[in-house]
């Protein structure tokens, strides 16, 4: 098994809006990342408005560090990235978010991502300081992700490669409940058979089995959980009721 080396961090270089901070801290915690380095922050740090942005990261806020310079913010990485559409001037290689994070995960030492700001992205003696480049291949016509567009699409491929590592997991493989018994399920079948016979469903009766066979396979076909069953259950004895004043 692949050894997978600490997450990368973040860093979000002169970032405008208190807000987008939060909303990039918030997609980062929801895959596993929670280094967030800033550099030149307009608004000052701590920003008031980027707390309720985060919706609930506020570790990620809180542990952030803030640096006068790009070079500072990475100067303890050996990878470092640099997110921009453009090389602008710089020959560099340019691997996208998915080669990128498969980089990472067997690269020796800190790995590094440079964010730029939302208006006008990284300057060039930001992307400078990368020794790669990390374009996420876009409608040429129109290019325009925001910060936190951009930060969970770079999680998120790293997610994948690390996910045996950080113990995420798909939210649904764990509630997902087993499909009910085949006894159940004739259970609910009889239940609307009997509901039905005395309203004349299955007439004519030439065409009776047929009408059953039918209901049957509708009944069977999305793989009822034990819980679904018990639900409709409930909707048919409701059903079968008399009407209430």
């Amino acid at each position: 098994m692949r050894r997978v080396n600490s997450q990368p961090v973040i860093v979000l270089v002169r970032p405008q809006l208190g807000e987008n901070i939060g909303k990039a801290a918030r997609a980062m915690l929801n895959f596993g990342l929670t280094e967030l380095r800033m550099v030149e922050p307009r608004d000052g740090w701590p920003n008031p408005s980027a707390g309720p942005a985060a919706a609930g990261a506020d570790q990620v806020l809180a542990d952030a560090k803030v640096y006068a310079t790009t070079a500072e913010a990475v100067a303890d990485c050996s990878h470092v990235w640099a997110t921009t559409v453009r090389k602008r001037g710089v020959t560099k290689p340019v691997h996208t978010p998915e080669e990128a994070a498969r980089d990472m995960a067997g690269a020796e030492g800190r790995c590094a991502i440079l964010f730029g700001p939302e208006r006008s992205g990284l300057e060039t003696a930001d992307v400078a300081l990368a020794r790669t480049i990390l374009t996420v291949p876009i409608n040429p016509e129109f290019g325009s992700l925001n910060l936190a567009q951009a930060v969970i699409l770079c999680a998120y491929e790293w997610s994948k490669v690390a996910r045996e590592h950080t113990g995420l997991v798909q939210p649904t493989d764990e509630e997902a409940l087993p499909p009910a018994p085949q006894a159940e399920l004739e259970g609910m079948i009889a239940h609307f058979e009997d509901l039905l016979a005395p309203r004349g469903y299955f007439l004519p009766e030439s065409r009776a089995e047929a009408t059953r066979l039918t209901l049957r396979g509708m009944l069977t076909k999305p793989g009822w959980n034990h819980l679904e069953v018990r639900t409709m259950r409930g909707v048919l004895s409701s059903l079968g009721k008399p009407p209430r004043d």
